[in-house]
């Protein structure tokens, strides 16, 4: 048996009922024999509570000393889970990020991982303990400050510290069954993916899947780290997401599923000059605030006037500063005005087996057509089909498409436990 690192959301660890119940699964894992290290996040809402409590403090609280605080969370957690494990009778020592070796850019609030060092870990585990490690946050390679990783991070820890420990796999717990062919909140009837490969489940993540996120399968991708995403509530098998090889159970269905984002916002830049170097510098503007955009689509120039719209979605969070990034540039473009809209949705339709098949586009928009659902804006890939709607039509709109695709299950209807579907 070798070493499996386990990652236990913040729904599967949210009060003491919840501590124990995972206490236990983490101790049957090393009664069966294997070296175990576990990372977790914060319990319940927690980081959310943090940073309520921050913003009523400062209107603008200091990166530096959000990051401090928000890790504080990671560290309750996983102090009182080595408590529970060490009750039922085995080992346990608890470390934070800096502690694991997770060595970070300066970033705060969105730090990436340069590497992970993780001697005391190895250490731990080759003396019979079980390690607890704080997900989501490290330490900055320059200053040696506390950092976080962003959404998703502690997602992004199991993978890491998987690869840098050479582990078999790396077991994602949340508060569903595994990846589902939708939301299985939105879609009752979403079907549970039992293998998929890197690719679908990265566009999946892209798209506003909740389950992984894109940082995550990127880096397990990277590394040929297979991840298990299953259930902290059950004990079924969940879904296994890995590389694609040869005739092995790797699903190579025409459609992997449909995921939805209601997270980003739409910026309509009007009346640029359409002529080279425009939409370079507006970009450019962009790129300096760092702000990350997804679709981007530029209107075609109207003869009479030399003027076209370029159109682009981001976050919601990174709004502000788009907006006041494009201000400071008007009077070097020229452009007329800025629109912004926070009340779109993105729904996209994943499948490696569409770039064979040419008839799924027309499927995609006739169901959607029927759902009376009017798009706004389009992207695709060889895998992928985004369109950008009103945000009060995105779940008519799902399972609409979902429905169209033959994806809806025929037994019974898919479980979130905890409420969350993360």
């Amino acid at each position: 048996m070798g070493l499996v690192v386990q990652k236990y959301g913040g729904s599967s660890v949210a009060d003491a009922e919840g501590i124990k119940r995972v206490a236990k699964r983490i101790v049957e894992a090393k009664k069966n024999g294997h070296q175990v290290v576990v990372v977790v996040s914060a319990m319940g809402d927690t980081t959310d509570e943090l940073i309520d409590l921050a913003e009523q403090v400062s209107p603008m609280p200091p990166g530096r000393e959000m990051d401090m605080l928000l890790t504080a969370g990671e560290r309750i957690s996983m102090a009182l889970l080595a408590m529970a494990i060490k009750s039922l009778g085995h080992e346990a020592q608890s470390f934070t990020g800096s502690q694991a070796g997770v060595i970070t850019d300066s970033s705060h609030g969105k730090a990436r991982i340069i590497d992970v060092t993780p001697g005391r870990i190895r250490t731990a585990v080759d003396e019979g303990n079980i390690a607890i490690v704080a997900g989501f946050q490290g330490v900055s390679q320059e200053k040696k400050d506390i950092t976080t990783l962003g959404r998703g991070g502690s997602d992004t820890t199991a993978v890491a510290l998987a690869a840098a420990l050479d582990a078999e796999v790396c077991e994602i717990y949340t508060d569903v069954d595994g990846v589902f062919t939708a939301d299985p909140r939105v879609v009752k009837k979403a079907r549970k993916i039992d293998h998929i490969g890197y690719e679908d489940m990265l566009e999946l993540a892209s798209s506003g899947s909740k389950v992984l996120l894109h940082r995550c399968v990127e880096y397990a991708r990277r590394y040929d780290i297979p991840i298990h995403v299953r259930s902290s509530f059950s004990g079924l098998q969940g879904t296994w997401v890995g590389r694609t090889q040869g005739n092995e159970a790797m699903e190579q269905a025409l459609i992997s599923g449909v995921a939805h984002d209601t997270s980003e916002a739409k910026i309509t830049v009007v009346g640029v000059p359409d002529k080279p170097g425009e939409a370079a510098a507006i970009f450019r503007a962009i790129a300096g605030a760092e702000v990350n955009i997804d679709m981007v689509v530029q209107n075609v120039s109207a003869a009479s006037t030399g003027l076209t719209d370029i159109s682009f979605t981001l976050p919601k969070a990174e709004g502000r500063k788009a907006i006041d990034a494009l201000e400071k540039l008007k009077a070097t473009v020229a452009f007329e005005s800025l629109r912004y809209d926070d009340q779109i949705a993105k729904i996209s339709l994943v499948g490696a087996g569409m770039k064979t098949n040419p008839g799924v586009t027309a499927t995609f928009f006739e169901a959607l057509s029927r759902a009376n659902v009017n798009i706004e804006l389009i992207s695709t890939s060889e895998i992928r089909i985004s369109v950008v709607t009103r945000a009060d039509d995105v779940n008519e709109a799902v399972r609409a498409v979902h429905t169209a695709f033959g994806l809806d299950s025929d037994s019974d209807e898919a479980v979130v436990y905890g409420g969350t579907g993360r």
